[in-house]
């Protein structure tokens, strides 16, 4: 059996952050901008606080069977949710998206390559 890839992508909201809070997420701005989003294993948090209060989360997991993304989107609501509340950082409307890299249709140049050789 091959080993799957997914993507998760969990988004939310920042709920009653104080002054401090806000000051210091502000700060860490730099380190979580969305230009350098990455889906990685233990999650890239990314925001832009000036424009709006919400964020995202973004996972890499994998697994044998389908069924596993369900399992891998619980652990990557889990994680985000343990890092917010860590932090004292409040949230709210959390909802998470999985895309299982096998199902993904493939792009031109993936079907001329895949074409090349058969």
């Amino acid at each position: 059996m091959s080993t799957r890839t997914f993507r998760i992508t969990v988004r939310g909201v920042f709920a009653d952050l104080s002054a401090d809070q806000r000051a210091e997420l502000l700060a860490r701005a730099p380190e979580h901008d969305v230009l350098h989003a990455a889906f990685t294993p233990d999650g890239h948090l990314s925001y832009d606080l000036a424009a709006r209060p919400a964020f995202t989360f973004r996972f890499l997991a994998s697994g044998e069977a389908e069924e596993d993304i369900l399992a891998a989107t619980d652990r990557a609501e889990d994680a985000a949710k343990t890092w917010m509340t860590e932090r004292g950082y409040g949230y709210k409307n959390l909802r998470c998206t999985a895309e299982d890299l096998s199902q993904a249709p493939l792009g031109k140049r993936q079907r001329r390559a895949a074409a090349r050789n058969a």
